[in-house]
């Protein structure tokens, strides 16, 4: 397969469905993309009902070609992550991992401009979480649920408002800052550096204000992390994690027990935001954002340092401090289901504490004048009932 052929095809799938986000070949399979979250099959001329072993391997060999780095991470771990430029302006961020033997590539679609927090109609605490100076900013969530976007708008921002040197370690490139105000560094694993470690450390040494690492992948990496953030530096990442509780374990998880307490202490002095983010299905088609947003002060210092318990949690922290932009999933789904963007099932679906939500809902529905009581079922609550006839009839023995 040549490569203005397999352009064409990523043309057409890109086409073929709103609100593509993924395009996927496996065996056995025909060409796939993910609209909305659902996976939706491809129509192709000549049409293609089933991918073939070769076919994958050579749409996998097209997008690596002769990057000796990449077909030897392919061929000894059996997965790889690259990128991919279509028609120089389309960069997509490809993994391409092997499965019985066969090859299955999964293609991300980039947003064609960079987004912005108006466009994506993030909250004004996102403004002041762009105008820290030093300190962690963790974005976390699972796959696929928009931690390099958010992240991108935060970095676009700080290119609007400020002028200084930003350094990005990225896996790989997905956006590419213009230079605005500011001075954009953008560095990609494998080709511009090693490893996130070393790139990291080579980082310290580069001037910058600003270092976006892409991902908090192992110990080195948090440690170095730890001591740009403690050295005057705004250190932004991300973490495959479901809250703010999660994403402290699992920094913590990395290292040694005996190191935890002195761990905790650092965390404690250079966490300033954790935001916690969610895609969820959105009424009338496409998806929307909920997220957990947590800053910091005196509570969730003493939270990070010695841990939660009983009387003390992060859930409880951030719900009790809206008045400062914080929200918990809760309070955001409820927000989202007050506006008429979820429906019921989904508000309960994504709900941490279900009471809470249905509690949110309830209210929600009186204040729009939706009856919220159902009829019990007793004689009492049947219509035309004769007066003569007790309300309730109780059998004696």
């Amino acid at each position: 397969m040549r490569r203005a052929e397999f352009d064409t095809i990523l043309t057409s799938m890109m086409e073929s469905h709103p609100g593509v986000s993924d395009l996927i070949f496996a065996v056995g399979r025909p060409f796939q993309v993910e609209s909305y979250g659902e996976l939706k099959p491809v129509e192709t001329h000549p049409d293609v009902q089933r991918l073939t072993p070769t076919q994958t391997e050579k749409i996998a060999l097209n997008i690596v070609g002769d990057d000796r780095r990449l077909i030897k991470e392919l061929l000894m771990m059996g997965s790889c992550d690259c990128s991919y430029v279509l028609n120089d302006r389309l960069r997509f961020r490809v993994n391409i991992f092997k499965q019985r033997g066969n090859f299955t590539i999964v293609m991300r679609k980039p947003q064609s401009e960079i987004p912005t927090m108006a466009s994506l109609g993030m909250q004004p605490i996102f403004q002041d979480i762009a105008r820290e100076k030093n300190g962690l900013i963790l974005v976390t969530g699972a796959t696929g649920s928009g931690k390099t976007t958010t992240l991108t708008a935060i970095l676009n921002e700080i290119n609007e408002t400020q002028a200084v040197h930003v350094v990005t370690l990225e896996d790989p490139i997905e956006f590419v800052h213009r230079h605005k105000n500011c001075t954009f560094s953008q560095r990609e694993l494998g080709s511009d550096f090693d490893d996130y470690p070393s790139g990291l450390r080579a980082a310290l040494r580069q001037a910058p204000k600003v270092i976006l690492v892409g991902e908090m992948r192992d110990r080195q990496t948090v440690e170095i992390a730890l001591t740009a953030a403690e050295t005057g530096h705004l250190v932004l990442s991300t973490l495959h994690t479901i809250d703010a509780g999660q994403a402290i374990n699992r920094m913590l998880g990395m290292f040694e027990l005996s190191e935890e307490t002195q761990l905790r202490l650092r965390l404690a002095d250079t966490v300033r935001y954790i935001v916690s983010q969610r895609l969820a299905p959105k009424r009338g088609g496409g998806r929307l954002m909920i997220n957990e947003i947590m800053g910091t002060n005196l509570r969730v210092r003493e939270t990070i340092a010695f841990g939660e318990n009983e009387n003390r949690s992060f859930y409880d922290i951030i719900e009790a401090s809206a008045s400062f932009g914080w929200q918990t999933f809760d309070q955001s789904i409820g927000r989202a289901y007050e506006a008429d963007l979820l429906t019921e099932e989904t508000a309960y679906l994504y709900a941490t504490n279900k009471g809470k939500v249905s509690r949110a809902i309830d209210l929600s529905k009186k204040r729009r004048g939706v009856a919220t009581d159902t009829a019990s079922g007793l004689r009492l609550d049947l219509p035309n009932q004769p007066a003569s006839e007790p309300a309730l009839s109780i059998e004696r023995k």
